[in-house]
């Protein structure tokens, strides 16, 4: 009985590592990204960049973590002039997980939002 215990206690160590070398990754890439647009917002805030100039940066930065993005997911939207207004920062996208016997989908929605201080 004790044997069957062991067998049992590993098999679900096992299966619990599995699990989280699937998942954890998907959301530090998102944690890691989420910084990377806030820091995007707060300097493009104070630049003369376009939204577009914006939309492809944070394309850009999504790629340095495996993430797959379109311009159509990354909504860039600018309120008010260059350092007096606000620019807030929106993307969406999904991860798929696949796992022996399950799969899933992991949403993630990171978005940002930075205020000129004029």
């Amino acid at each position: 009985m004790a044997t069957l215990k062991l067998i049992f206690g590993f098999a679900l160590f096992a299966a619990l590592a599995l699990v989280g070398l699937k998942v954890i990754p998907p959301y530090f890439a998102n944690y890691e990204f989420e910084d990377s647009i806030k820091t995007e917002a707060l300097q493009a805030t104070y630049s003369t960049r376009t939204e577009d100039d914006i939309r492809e940066t944070v394309i850009k930065q999504a790629r340095n973590y495996d993430i797959a993005l379109t311009p159509k997911q990354v909504k860039v939207s600018r309120v008010g002039g260059f350092g007096s207004g606000s620019l807030n920062i929106e993307a969406d996208y999904s991860v798929p997980i696949e796992l022996p016997g399950y799969s899933t989908t992991l949403e993630f929605h990171p978005s940002t939002k930075n205020k000129g201080v004029y």
